[in-house]
């Protein structure tokens, strides 16, 4: 069993106790044998929380997929679907592979235990042996599983704000680097009882472990990448370029705010007690409350800034306040969740237009939500939680985006010098998927 982090001691090592089982003491052999027994329930139902939440994460990369289907025009639909459904795979392996026990080093990051991380994840014995087992925590499967969603997760920002111009392999290739290194080494900061979290660094479920992380490696794509042709002309307008389906883009949205709740949820890491269950229950609230505030907002700022709605803003507006409030889902109450998603909404719908000022193309709008809004919702841990460090949160977002800018950049840099990152001029006027994979997502035949 890995070593917990900082993250799971707080949750778990408290001590808990599930009848006369202290949590952390050891459980007779006789426990194992025969039907579940109620010393057994805490690492059955944590477990079990964790299958449940890796499922719904799981879910959001439908979700991932059927946003940016809608929002890039059609001839480039069928390469974002081929996208979305590549990294997920990709990211898997190379999770397995590497990832997850580089991730998690055990007590340090000692040379022994980082070279121990190259080896592939192994799970508990079939039946699970008496002998074998730690239940002190959750099942080696159940928590590869949940740990695993986030990672691909991580993919999936990325994909959205360099769509219609990349190339289908080289994406594929920085995926296996982003998910089997980069994000594992600086998540092992955090949730693997590294330097940040020494620090007291505060990230409940990943505004800056996976949000600000995906949009660091999207924002180092996309200034190396370039815009779209005919994005910006040479009189500093922005030509807007139209989604090619926004009900599967609303249908996307919604898919990722039900996945946000096994993202925030699952992130509680214990189900054993009423108090667990309490926690995880104000976690839902506080997440839908913050999906409702960004996605209010955005309503009304585009109503009063454009004098139309702009349905694109109130869905990036839903997503940006789950991102903001995923640093602390626990801590709020409903009407503070309510009002840090808001600030989320702010932020994409002044966001977007910045971006475009900039002349930082941006698809889908993944660096306003996740980005900016993973910045925002990271400091804006310390107003509910009284152990955050204004400093403390400062510090470990400079240095995660200092290591994910400096290394996607060189990744991105290399593979546009060696393999080529951007399909030619003509194909991207053609359109990818005709030009790149030959197989269009509608039949537009008459």
């Amino acid at each position: 069993m890995r070593d917990l982090g900082k993250k799971q001691k707080d949750r778990l090592m408290k001590p808990l106790k599930y009848g006369a089982l202290v949590v952390g003491a050891s459980l007779p052999t006789a426990a194992l044998a025969g039907p579940a027994s109620f010393d057994e329930s805490g690492y059955i139902l944590t477990t079990l929380l964790f299958l449940m939440g890796g499922f719904l994460v799981f879910w959001m990369a439908a979700g991932f997929s059927m946003l940016e289907a809608g929002l890039v025009r059609s001839k480039n639909v069928t390469m974002q679907l081929t996208k979305n459904m590549g990294l997920f795979g990709l990211a898997c392996i190379a999770y397995y592979i590497v990832g997850f026990n580089l991730m998690y080093p055990g007590d340090a990051w000692t040379i022994t235990n980082v070279l121990g991380a190259f080896s592939p994840t192994s799970l508990e014995p079939v039946g699970v042996a008496a002998s074998a087992t730690d239940l002190t925590y959750a099942s080696v499967g159940s928590d590869f599983f949940f740990q695993l969603m986030f990672c691909a997760a991580t993919a999936s920002i990325v994909s959205g704000t360099l769509a219609e111009r990349i190339k289908l392999w080289p994406f594929l290739l920085f995926v296996i680097v982003l998910t089997g290194l980069i994000y594992p080494i600086q998540a092992s900061w955090k949730w693997g009882g590294g330097f940040l979290d020494q620090a007291g660094f505060l990230d409940f479920a990943g505004s800056t472990v996976v949000h600000s992380v995906g949009g660091w490696a999207a924002l180092a794509g996309a200034l190396i990448l370039g815009p779209r042709i005919g994005k910006y002309t040479k009189d500093g307008r922005v030509v807007p370029f139209l989604g090619s389906n926004l009900p599967l883009a609303t249908l996307g949205t919604f898919i990722l705010w039900m996945g946000w709740f096994g993202f925030n949820g699952g992130s509680q890491l214990a189900m054993g007690t009423v108090g667990d269950i309490a926690d995880i229950s104000r976690i839902f609230v506080n997440t839908n409350a913050a999906a409702a505030g960004g996605l209010v907002t955005a309503l009304i700022l585009t109503q009063l800034i454009y004098k139309k709605p702009d349905l694109t803003m109130v869905l990036n507006g839903a997503l940006a306040g789950l991102v903001s409030i995923t640093a602390e889902p626990l801590t709020p109450s409903i009407g503070a969740a309510t009002l840090i998603g808001a600030i989320g909404g702010v932020i994409v719908v002044f966001g977007v237009p910045f971006l475009d000022k900039l002349k930082i193309d941006d698809v889908v709008g993944a660096i306003p939500v996740h980005l900016f809004a993973g910045i925002w919702g990271t400091l804006a841990v310390v107003i509910t939680n009284s152990e955050a460090s204004l400093g403390v949160q400062l510090y470990s977002i400079v240095v995660v985006a200092a290591f994910t800018l400096v290394t996607s950049g060189v990744l991105w840099m290399i593979l546009k010098t060696t393999i080529g990152i951007r399909v030619s001029e003509e194909h991207e006027i053609t359109g990818l998927d005709i030009a790149e994979l030959g197989m269009p997502a509608y039949d537009i035949v008459k």
